[in-house]
């Protein structure tokens, strides 16, 4: 039996030497081609992928959308997968893939996000099932959307896949902590270019909500005491987002 698809993986990347091989390693059996789009990476990004023989180019890092969407123009086929380079296919994926292959691909299909905190994997407070949009027919649609939270917009019919996207996120508190301040930053300049504006109300009840939301609705609890770190994380980066639109609609500078 012989696909009757073809199948280009995209990977954007600006320092992931930590874990390019692992993400290129885990598609090298369901992809016909590894498209690599680097921003200019200074690690050993570069030379690890020219090792596995991926379609590598580099290109200054114009936004997350902009350069999904150039690293999907480079693309051989239309059928993408797009993969964040700290991520990886698990093995049911991999084989729900590789049936697709055989079968054709006939939607938009969504996938289950398994994060890798600190080691332990998170299957609560509010991180999972994390779906993502991320395997589709390019000619559908496009990357859209601010950094540091766009997705990709497509028109046709979603299917859920039932394999896991395997995503290694932090591999310590502090990284953690400090990607929320980055995030929350990003976030309240985006809100700020949609127009939005802050309220003393959101600045104040947003962060406890959020934390009872992700701990106690979203069983945080259950994911011990990695669960609390995120989830209190969680409350802290939406009171950062609030706090920074206001500094901004003040015309403070960040």
């Amino acid at each position: 039996i012989y696909p009757v698809n073809k199948l280009s993986v995209v990977i954007i990347t600006f320092n992931e030497a930590r874990n390019i091989e692992r993400a290129i390693l885990s598609v090298k059996n369901i992809a016909d081609e590894i498209i690599v789009v680097d921003s200019f990476s200074t690690d050993e990004t570069p030379d690890i992928c020219k090792k596995h023989s991926v379609n590598f180019h580099q290109r200054a890092w114009t936004g997350y959308s902009d350069q999904k969407n150039h690293a999907n123009n480079l693309a051989q086929y239309d059928t993408i997968f797009s993969l964040d380079a700290d991520e990886a296919v698990d093995s049911k994926l991999e084989k729900e893939i590789l049936e697709l292959k055989v079968s054709g691909f006939t939607g938009l299909y969504v996938v289950n996000r398994l994060v890798n905190y600190c080691g332990k994997w998170i299957r609560y407070s509010g991180w999972y099932p994390d779906a993502k949009l991320r395997l589709y027919d390019r000619r559908k649609g496009k990357w859209k959307g601010l950094d540091p939270h766009p997705s990709v917009h497509l028109h046709g019919t979603t299917e859920q896949l039932k394999g896991d996207l395997l995503h290694y996120s932090y591999t310590s508190y502090e990284d953690h902590i400090n990607r929320s301040a980055k995030y929350a930053l990003q976030s309240a300049k985006a809100m700020y270019q949609l127009g939005q504006r802050p309220s003393n109300f959101k600045l104040v009840v947003s962060p406890a909500f959020k934390f009872i939301q992700t701990y106690l609705i979203r069983q945080g609890f259950r994911d011990g005491f990695e669960g609390l770190i995120i989830c209190k994380t969680s409350a802290y980066y939406t009171f950062l987002k609030y706090m920074y639109l206001k500094l901004i609609t003040k015309g403070k500078t960040i």
